[in-house]
C-alpha cells in the first residue's frame, strides 16, 4: 500500500497507472470531492479544445463577481 512522504508525495501502483494510461513524465490533475475522495486524472492535450465555444459571454458580469457567485453555491 503507498504511503505519503513527508513532502506529502504518493506513488501510484503500476497496475493503476497501466489502465489509465499514466506514464513517465505525463501530467495529471488531482480533485478533492466534498467526502474528500480524491481522483486523479491524466492531462490530455486538446482534450478541452473547442469545449466552450457555444458559450454566450455576459459583459455586465465581472470575473470577480462570477468567481464569487460560483463559490457561494
Amino acid at each position: 500500500m503507498p504511503k505519503v512522504t513527508a513532502k506529502r508525495q504518493i506513488t501510484l501502483p503500476i497496475d493503476q497507472c497501466a489502465v489509465a494510461q499514466i506514464h513517465t513524465g505525463d501530467e495529471v490533475e488531482s480533485f478533492v470531492d466534498r467526502l474528500g475522495v480524491i481522483s486523479i486524472v491524466k492531462k490530455s492535450k486538446g482534450a478541452a479544445s473547442g469545449f466552450l465555444k457555444n458559450i454566450k459571454i455576459n459583459g455586465s458580469v465581472s470575473d470577480d463577481d462570477s468567481l464569487k457567485s460560483a463559490l457561494a453555491k
